[in-house]
């Protein structure tokens, strides 16, 4: 039960630790962009998310928890986006796209090009939402920093007033 009490005090704790990450607002937006862009397309692939997390934000300089928020973000809007990922993919796939492997049962068959549907429309959704989220996330940790140094460059000059 004490645990439970100290949880929001935790996860505000790690909400400071984000904003005031090293490398500045890019890194953290970064993170999240990769966390969302995996998701969208992680579902089909049985979860594969964490061996692509950890190389995309090596490669793109990411931050690894900001990634981790964007993750759990895909997943609650997963479900949503499941049926835009399909009518994305019947844009791009030729209509007469099918998958066709000669052992395996019909369903089988059919269960496939569901998963690749997803697969396809998920990774052009995921990098679409990813694009559209870093721009205002890294703008909002940006006016978060600028009002902060503001308001602290405020506390000071009022404690030298003070201290005359």
């Amino acid at each position: 039960m004490n645990k439970l009490r100290k949880l929001p005090r935790w996860l505000k704790f790690q909400y400071v630790k984000l904003l005031r990450a090293k490398g500045g607002a890019s890194v953290v937006a970064m993170g999240f962009a990769i966390g969302l862009f995996v998701e969208m397309f992680n579902l089909p692939t049985y979860g594969t998310s964490f061996i692509l997390i950890f190389p995309l934000n090596y490669i793109l300089r990411g931050s690894l928890a900001a990634s981790l928020v964007g993750f759990i973000f895909g997943k609650i809007i997963y479900i949503p986006m499941a049926f835009v990922n399909n009518q994305m993919a019947k844009w791009v796939l030729p209509q007469d796209f099918a998958v066709n492997i000669s052992f395996l049962p019909n369903y089988i068959n059919h269960f496939l090009l569901m998963n690749l549907k997803l697969i396809v429309g998920g990774v052009i959704d995921g990098a679409i939402l990813a694009l559209l989220c870093y721009f205002p996330i890294r703008y909002s940790i940006n006016v978060f920093k600028r009002n902060r140094r503001e308001k602290r460059r405020l506390q000071r000059a009022r404690a030298d007033a003070n201290a005359v």
